[in-house]
């Protein structure tokens, strides 16, 4: 699986300067507190949505982590998992279920 931060998360933090990865091969737990963001005003938290091992981390954030707010699907990816419990997906929410909760919260 591959893990990043919503579309919504990186407008809320506005323009990231700094992106704290977490270590390839770190075993981690749903819900877990994988790495941080950083912008100009504020840190965001990225907890893991499921559990497994850190396979992967997008090093190329370390030198432009403005990836994140340029293309959060595609090129602005955090880090991939080599998920150890694959029905924890079942509790994630759809883009549009996603998208239906935070009209909820305005």
């Amino acid at each position: 699986a591959r893990v990043g931060i919503t579309d919504y998360a990186q407008k809320k933090l506005k323009s990231i300067i700094y992106v704290e990865l977490p270590p390839s091969g770190r075993i981690i737990k749903k819900g877990e507190l994988a790495c941080t963001v950083e912008s100009a005003k504020s840190i965001g938290e990225v907890y893991s949505p499921a559990s497994g091992k850190i396979t992967k981390v997008n090093s190329e954030l370390d030198m432009n982590p403005a990836l994140i707010n340029e293309d959060p699907y595609d090129k602005g990816w955090i880090y991939e998992l080599e998920l150890s419990n694959p029905e924890e997906f079942t509790d994630l929410l759809t883009a549009e279920k996603y998208v239906e909760e935070l009209k909820k919260e305005s």
